[in-house]
C-alpha cells in the first residue's frame, strides 16, 4: 500500500534516510536531524513532499519516496525530481519500489507534469536494471554537478 506521508512517519523515514546513505557507502553526508526533515515536509511551507510504502501483512513502513517539484524551461511545466526512493533490503522484490514510482507517475500524469527524473549511482546495477525495466531511460550526454561546503559559501560569500 502506498500513501502520503504523515509527521508521524517522520522518525521512520529518517531511519530509512541513514540506512540508504549507508548502503551508498556515504553515512557521514545524511546529516539531516528528525526536526529538520519534519520542518521540511509538514512545516509552514513544504517544498518537499513523501510518500511511504506499507507491508501488506502488518502497515510497517517499509519504503519511501521523497521528492519535489523541478520546472521544465523547454516544456513550460513542472516535473516531479525523485530525491530519493528507498525499500528496505528484506522486502525488496516485493512491488514497492514499483508501487512508489506508479504512485509519482500518477501524480504527474493527472496535474500534466511531463517529466519524472532521478538520479542513480552508476555501480547501483540493480537500481538501473529496475529502472531501465519500467522504460526509464538514463540520460547519458548529462553529467550533475554540485556545490555544497567550502565551495558553496566561496561561490557565495
Amino acid at each position: 500500500m502506498i500513501r502520503t506521508a504523515v509527521i508521524g512517519d517522520v522518525p521512520v523515514i529518517h531511519a530509512m534516510i541513514r540506512e540508504l546513505a549507508a548502503y551508498e557507502k556515504v553515512p557521514h553526508e545524511a546529516r539531516a536531524g528528525e526536526e529538520q526533515l519534519r520542518e521540511a515536509l509538514f512545516g509552514e511551507r513544504p517544498a518537499v513532499f513523501a510518500h511511504v510504502a506499507e507491508s501488506e501483512e502488518d502497515g510497517e513502513v517499509v519504503g519511501f519516496a521523497m521528492w519535489f517539484l523541478n520546472f521544465s524551461t523547454w516544456r513550460g511545466v513542472h516535473g516531479i525530481y525523485l530525491e530519493d526512493l528507498y525499500v528496505r533490503p528484506g522486502v525488496r522484490g516485493g512491488g514497492h519500489g514499483k508501487a512508489l514510482l506508479r504512485e509519482l507517475a500518477r501524480i504527474c500524469v493527472e496535474r500534466g507534469y511531463e517529466r519524472l527524473e532521478w538520479s542513480v549511482l552508476d555501480w547501483n546495477s540493480p537500481a538501473v536494471d529496475f529502472y531501465r525495466s519500467l522504460g526509464a531511460v538514463p540520460m547519458d550526454e548529462w553529467t550533475v554537478y554540485r556545490l555544497t561546503d567550502g565551495a558553496l559559501a566561496e561561490l557565495g560569500s
